[in-house]
């Protein structure tokens, strides 16, 4: 067999990057001598990140559409038409065995491309309520892999595989880390440590339900590791005064922080909940509201409604969040059964088991 050729692309958000990139990485494992490359969207996080993991990455000029009339919304068009014609040179010029969508802007002209050149595509899908792009390129697509049941309404049956979503590797033995956890970021040995965790680019509500808590949270003994995202750093950073306060834009070893946790704050993107579930600590999940579909409240409603983690929506916080949070710190009976329920839905073979799919779909 000749050397097997891989494209992926995903990005705009770490929840499409690090799913593909985990993706690469099983591959790279099994085929040690396959090139890969990934395709993102130029100005977009995948440029530094995706090199950052050891992969080339080429970008497309491309950018979603807005929901007001903007210049952005009027360069559409010509932005498609563009990342059409460089997708097909890539894929003319690279020649992949198969190629790999995990959503943001770059997967839809690529896949698309790769469609009408007859090339093998395999989409991932991390969410429990698809975007349009992808139910768009699910009708031409060999194969689909979903982290959540009954997405028959969107895509087609006989493509469906349920895999879960790709995590990263090193949260699979996390429980013994928590020493060198506690260890790498400093942290009191003597104190529970509260994560928040707002996804790569932050999220405004989070924060600010952080900052006015703040004394709140301390008074409740805790210490707080508080990873406010990139958009929002210069705006908190002054927290780090504080005694048993940490901001962060951005959390270099997530292994490592979620061994040290005891307990979490987080948004509830795919990946997000997905990586939660394998850690299996006492969860708040504050879905976003200003996602398609209200889909985060969907992904954190899979697992609250198996009585694995608690749902607090954003209209809520100013008069339940105090209450939800004290019960939670003094019932060790209630951690314990968040714990042990959020545990049974992980899914630690979902890489390995898209990968398998994958390997279905090279031309021998």
């Amino acid at each position: 067999m000749s050397k097997l050729k891989f494209i992926l692309s995903g990005g705009g958000t770490g929840g499409h990057i690090y799913p593909a990139v985990a993706i690469a990485n099983e591959l790279k494992s099994r085929f040690p001598e396959a090139e890969f490359l990934f395709v993102g969207a130029k100005d977009k996080m995948e440029m530094q990140k995706v090199p950052q993991a050891g992969y080339k990455i080429n970008g497309l000029w491309i950018a979603g559409l807005q929901r007001k009339l903007t210049l952005q919304n009027a360069m559409f068009p010509l932005k498609l038409v563009s990342s059409l014609l460089t997708s097909r040179q890539i894929l003319k010029s690279f020649k992949p065995d198969v190629v790999i969508g995990t959503g943001g802007f770059a997967s839809g002209p690529l896949l698309q491309m790769a469609n009408s050149m007859d090339i093998p595509t395999v989409i991932q899908e991390q969410n429990s309520f698809p975007g349009i792009t992808n139910k768009l390129l699910s009708k031409r697509a060999n194969a689909i892999c979903v982290a959540y049941e009954n997405l028959e309404r969107f895509f087609p049956k006989e493509k469906i595989v349920f895999t879960g979503n790709p995590v990263r590797q090193d949260l699979l033995d996390v429980e013994t880390k928590t020493e060198e956890g506690i260890a790498y970021f400093k942290l009191d040995t003597h104190k529970k440590t509260l994560l928040v965790l707002g996804g790569s680019l932050g999220a405004r509500r989070i924060n600010q339900l952080i900052a006015k808590e703040l004394d709140f949270l301390l008074e409740s003994g805790v210490q707080v590791f508080w990873q406010c995202g990139k958009l929002y750093f210069d705006e908190y950073q002054h927290f780090n005064e504080r005694e048993n306060v940490q901001v962060v834009d951005f959390i270099d070893r997530m292994d490592l922080i979620y061994a040290a946790a005891d307990f979490v704050i987080s948004r509830a993107g795919a990946s997000s909940v997905s990586e939660l579930c394998l850690v299996g600590k006492p969860t708040i999940f504050i879905p976003s509201p200003n996602v398609a579909e209200d889909h985060q409240t969907k992904n954190a409603k899979a697992i609250v409604d198996k009585n694995g983690a608690i749902l607090l929506r954003e209209s809520e916080l100013d008069s339940t969040f105090e209450t939800t949070f004290s019960d939670l710190i003094s019932n060790e009976d209630l951690q314990l059964t968040l714990s042990q329920n959020i545990k049974k839905l992980a899914k630690p073979n979902a890489t390995k088991d898209i990968v398998e799919q994958i390997i279905k779909l090279i031309k021998t």
